[in-house]
């Protein structure tokens, strides 16, 4: 856990495998799902358009020249407009589905 707020929290995550919905998946069954995901979300879920869900580093071994690539990749601005309105208790909710 990195941040908590009233009815979400920022977290951390480091993958093993790049398997399809793995995060999104293992979130939703320990009943932590990504805000703003359409299948496991919640109902009730932060205002914007898709996942609050944010690969910041990403890495892997190419795979002609062996060598690891890193690519790094700040929070998109709406992440960070969104965070800062959970940190002033502004409610930034809405319904989906």
């Amino acid at each position: 856990m990195v941040e908590r707020f009233e009815k979400f929290t920022l977290i951390k995550c480091i993958l093993e495998t790049g398997r399809t919905h793995q995060i999104r998946v293992h979130l939703a069954y320990i009943k932590h799902p990504v805000a703003g995901d359409p299948m496991y979300g919640p109902k009730q879920t932060l205002i914007g358009k898709g996942q609050f869900l944010h690969a910041a580093k990403l890495g892997f071994v190419h795979p002609t020249t062996g060598k690891l690539l890193i690519f790094e990749a700040p929070l998109p601005a709406i992440f960070e407009e969104t965070l800062e309105k959970l940190r002033r208790g502004i409610d930034t909710t809405h319904k989906i589905r």
